[in-house]
């Protein structure tokens, strides 16, 4: 279970509220509940029937950006992470929707994560919607609306958490930046391959074939 959280800079005004979100543009940050005021029970919520994908940040909701194509490529990994595990029974792969506890205050929904089973005792899932969990792998998808400074923050926190790697894809140059810790990467290209490290032994990736499964060739042509 996460014992601290990753400090951040007090907030006096609504710029210092945007910066310390990472600069996010505002038409992802919900106004109702009133940002500061947002609980685990506002990410559940379901206002008129309808589920929104938001992360919770210092009380705030935060929306989660997202298209079909960054959908797709997410779904594809998760098929081709559980057809791994299959053979290699080391955990669990969730998608876009699974809501993590990282820190008290700080709610993360990866684009897909894995989770190894020494998080469960006796293989046993939590039963709670927000259980105390974070990712030995976590992968972000990138679109448009995220910011350097939003990234940094959520590695940040998944590495303070317990994360052993962190993926960032980047839909629009077809590479993956693969994070070892907060400050520390190799950016892969598509001519390159994945593999889980000490996460996931055994597993590789060919990017090429990844993004080719996917359905979106390298001129952007679907």
């Amino acid at each position: 279970m996460p014992v601290a959280a990753v400090p951040q800079p007090t907030i006096e005004t609504l710029g210092d509220l945007i910066q310390r979100l990472g600069g996010i543009p505002l038409e992802r940050v919900r106004f109702q509940p009133y940002p500061g005021t947002a609980t685990e029970a506002d990410v559940l919520a379901r206002p008129g029937g309808v589920k929104r994908l938001c992360e919770l940040v210092d009380g705030v909701l935060v929306e989660k950006p997202v298209g079909y194509y960054e959908s797709r490529l997410a779904i594809v990994l998760a098929h081709l992470l559980e057809a791994y595990l299959e053979e290699h029974p080391l955990g669990i792969v969730l998608g876009a929707d699974a809501t993590l506890r990282l820190f008290p205050g700080v709610v993360r929904l990866p684009d897909v994560c894995f989770i190894s089973w020494t998080h469960f005792p006796g293989h046993r899932l939590p039963s709670e919607p927000i259980p105390d969990l974070c990712p030995d792998l976590a992968v972000e998808v990138l679109s448009e609306s995220n910011t350097r400074a939003e990234m940094e923050r959520k590695r940040r926190e998944y590495f303070a958490a317990g994360a052993r790697l962190v993926w960032e894809v980047d839909p629009s140059t077809r590479t993956v930046e693969v994070f070892t810790a907060p400050d520390q990467s190799t950016k892969l290209a598509e001519n390159q391959s994945l593999d889980g490290g000490d996460a996931l032994p055994g597993f590789a990736l060919s990017i090429r074939e990844w993004f080719e499964r996917a359905g979106r060739q390298a001129d952007g042509k679907a």
